[in-house]
């Protein structure tokens, strides 16, 4: 008698479509996602403003730059030689014997790149009646992070820990994929707003950038991501903080 019920699946089955739906379905449906949203975000805009805005970028090389510098970063994942150097690197400063109190210090150092930190410095903006730029804070802390989530799901790419042995991983081993880094594009993006709406001099704005970079170099030491990592999330951050200063006038008009 002939069994009409249907087969079970096997593991290598089940396999071969999650790999199936990882690498060929959900990165172009993640980029049109995001694409979508873009449109949608300036369909929003009215005429006028959108004019204003393209005519703000366009005037904006700096932004122009840094773009093309995102994307051959992020182009440059698919290279080999790429990733070789970037391990090389990474390894030469994460597994060299550092004294313990400086472990102490670089943890807390990452810290400036949370999001909860964003969100303090933003309520303390409120509560010295800078209430519109703790506004454009939050807001852009908010939309960065769901673009860094987007990208690390597009990129795909594993954190340092999970490919190499003796890594040295400082506080918890952090979940989700490595480029970019979140916590470096969150400080640069800080630091790039608050030096174009406060222009001071130019040591300020250099010290501000240095603190910028050693949370960036910090994601190194605590063993979180490869420079690679590091450097599009401090490009990624510079973008986002001269776009939510060009769009300013737009979303918070009145």
């Amino acid at each position: 008698m002939k069994n009409n019920s249907p087969e079970p699946i096997s593991a290598l089955q089940v396999a071969v479509h999650t790999t199936f739906w990882s690498a060929q379905r959900r990165r172009p449906a993640f980029l049109a996602l995001l694409v979508t949203g873009l449109v949608l975000g300036l369909i929003w805009l009215p005429a006028a403003a959108r004019s204003a805005l393209w005519n703000a970028f366009s005037a904006q090389r700096e932004l122009v730059g840094l773009l093309f510098l995102f994307a051959l970063l992020t182009l440059s994942l698919i290279w080999s030689v790429g990733q070789r150097w970037d391990s090389r690197v990474f390894l030469l400063f994460n597994r060299r014997n550092y004294p313990h109190w400086l472990d102490g210090f670089m943890w807390l150092m990452t810290q400036l790149g949370n999001m909860l930190t964003a969100l303090a410095v933003a309520f303390l903006f409120f509560l010295l009646h800078y209430r519109r730029l703790g506004i454009e804070i939050v807001l852009g802390t908010l939309t960065l992070w769901l673009l860094v989530e987007t990208i690390k799901v597009l990129a795909d790419r594993d954190r340092p820990f999970l490919t190499f042995e003796d890594v040295r991983v400082i506080g918890w081993r952090e979940k989700g994929d490595s480029f970019p880094s979140g916590h470096t594009t969150q400080i640069f993006f800080l630091a790039t707003l608050l030096i174009l709406r406060f222009p001071l001099i130019w040591q300020a704005s250099l010290v501000g950038y240095a603190v910028a970079v050693l949370v960036g170099f910090t994601r190194i030491y605590v063993g979180a991501h490869y420079p690679r990592d590091v450097l599009g999330g401090a490009v990624l951050g510079g973008i986002w903080g001269i776009l939510v200063n060009l769009i300013n006038p737009f979303w918070l008009a009145g």
